[in-house]
């Protein structure tokens, strides 16, 4: 009986602590109130300047990098073109095709996205979800992927986005995202 109460006790005590439970619990409609308004199409518009970390599964920095992005509309559909260079020299491309729908939702496609990625977004707020196949010198595998976005009132976008494998997080990324003036 005492070896089933400790497993019960350690069973809700990984249940309440576990690490990244309130990200996940988070939803677009706790910031619609929130400003600057975000609107995909004119905050990802123009060239941008990306600096970020990238966490492992142990919480240290694993990877820098510096990107540019631009980013084309036409309406409700635009590309988003992004030039990663990390602090080992190796470099990525990855362009984004981004499809507007009704109510702030949006749908996306890139080559290494497995399936269709699913946007959202809402007062200064985005959230996408989507399965991401890493490239072949990182093992190539699939992760679930949820990007959190947040807007700023001087136009920086804030990126925060976790990276799963069955469910367990594997990696983090942190970045902030500047129109080029």
């Amino acid at each position: 009986m005492k070896i089933l109460m400790l497993l019960v006790i350690v069973v809700l005590a990984l249940i309440a602590f576990r690490p990244g439970l309130s990200f996940k619990s988070q939803k677009v409609a706790d910031y619609a109130a929130n400003g600057p308004a975000f609107d995909i199409r004119v905050a990802l518009s123009g060239a941008l300047v990306s600096e970020g970390l990238i966490y492992g599964p142990t919480g240290r920095v694993t990877s820098r990098f510096l990107a540019e992005f631009t980013g084309v509309w036409d309406g409700d559909s635009g590309t988003l073109a992004e030039e990663f260079t990390y602090d080992t020299g190796n470099s990525q491309s990855r362009k984004w095709t981004l499809t507007m729908g009704e109510n702030g939702h949006f749908t996306a496609t890139a080559s290494d996205v497995i399936g269709e990625a699913k946007g959202q977004q809402m007062g200064n707020a985005v959230r996408m979800t989507y399965k991401i196949r890493l490239p072949v010198e990182a093992g190539s595998h699939v992760l679930d992927v949820t990007d959190w976005l947040y807007l700023m009132e001087n136009g920086t976008i804030l990126n925060r986005s976790q990276m799963r494998k069955f469910g367990i997080k594997v990696a983090e990324l942190i970045a902030t995202m500047r129109p080029v003036k």
